[in-house]
């Protein structure tokens, strides 16, 4: 299975990006770690931040924030934004009542209406590159986003066929070969195409977005040990090791499977480019113990670049002001950066 060059989709300029952030789930800690990131006035040196919400909302947590000074624009025109400022789309007239900590059905159809609209935009070429804020995965689950999440809703929408969910920190990039599936399904999709097909993702993604020219991938196994040979499961030898071999017959710098529980531990992620992670807890539990703060969500494999930070709506933080925006601010940063690899190949070719 093949894992071909994307084709991006970029304006041929791009020293100062055009990054889209949607707002997430009006009732949790998105737009205050939104408000919070942009409020350090150095990031507009970066790029143009295009916020799709509403500046009824901004004003809201502005206020209740402390935040008089953050000051924003409202888009007249499509497209039209002003370089040096805080751009804001709004993408509904009607008032939605605010009640940090709360889910509901009003603002899980908000953050649907501007996530939608940032896509539609960064498709039509007005933005270059999309954030996006947490959302509330039970609430906005319905007939107009039968998704798990975000990963899944974007590889749909920009056509791209597959993706890789590809954690980003400091030093450290783990992906998934499954992301959002129940525990007790994980090894009905733990197969030789899928895993090979995730193998070549985080190779392509690490070249093309990370400029890594020879990237060094690690492998964790499904079962305890590794599988200990057999006796703790199969899947270790009949799937994983397989495709791993036949990588490495074609000159890629693949290597495992390892145990997965010593793997972090013992230090040894720090010797590979990136690591393949069988499933969902098995690569995010130890990825947010190591990156918590720093470490952010890409989705590799897309046309566009989408990153977000690596936390939910956290309810329980909701309106206290007390979220820190440093996985925000992160995510801001790293599309910023991918976006400018992907446009050094562009010129370079």
């Amino acid at each position: 299975m093949q894992a071909t060059l994307i084709s991006f989709f970029m304006t041929p300029s791009l020293d100062k990006p055009r990054i889209g952030i949607t707002i997430g789930d009006l009732n949790g800690i998105g737009t205050e770690v939104i408000l919070k990131a942009l409020a350090d006035n150095r990031l507009l040196t970066l790029f143009t931040p295009v916020i799709y919400g509403s500046a009824k909302v901004l004003s809201f947590y502005r206020k209740q924030m402390g935040l008089e000074e953050f000051n924003y624009s409202q888009v007249k025109v499509k497209g039209q934004y002003f370089g040096k400022a805080i751009n804001v789309v709004n993408c509904w007239e009607e008032v939605i009542e605010i009640n940090p900590g709360h889910p509901s059905k009003q603002t899980a159809k908000a953050a649907l209406l501007s996530l939608k609209q940032a896509v539609a935009e960064l498709k039509e070429g007005h933005i270059d590159g999309l954030v996006t804020g947490p959302i509330d995965k039970n609430t906005i689950h319905g007939e107009e986003f039968p998704f798990q999440g975000h990963t899944e809703y974007l590889t749909q929408e920009f056509n791209a066929g597959q993706s890789l969910m590809l954690m980003v920190g400091e030093n450290l990039r783990v992906g998934l070969v499954t992301e959002h599936v129940p525990v007790k399904d994980i090894t009905t999709f733990i197969t030789k195409e899928r895993v090979e097909l995730k193998i070549r993702l985080m190779e392509l993604s690490l070249k093309q977005d990370f400029l890594i020219h020879k990237p060094k991938i690690a492998v964790l196994g499904l079962n305890p040990h590794a599988g200990d040979e057999g006796l703790l499961g199969r899947e270790e030898l009949d799937v994983i090791k397989p495709v791993i071999n036949d990588l490495k017959a074609k000159g890629k710098l693949i290597f495992g499977p390892f145990p997965a529980d010593g793997f972090f531990a013992s230090g040894q992620h720090s010797k590979y480019d990136g690591i393949v992670a069988m499933y969902h807890d098995q690569g995010l539990v130890a990825f947010k113990t190591l990156s918590f703060e720093s470490g952010i969500n890409y989705t590799a494999g897309l046309p566009y670049v989408r990153t977000s930070p690596d936390h939910g709506t956290a309810y329980n933080l909701a309106g206290k002001n007390m979220a820190s925006e440093s996985s925000m601010r992160q995510a801001m940063y790293v599309a910023c950066d991918i976006i400018k690899n992907r446009m050094e190949q562009i010129v370079e070719k």
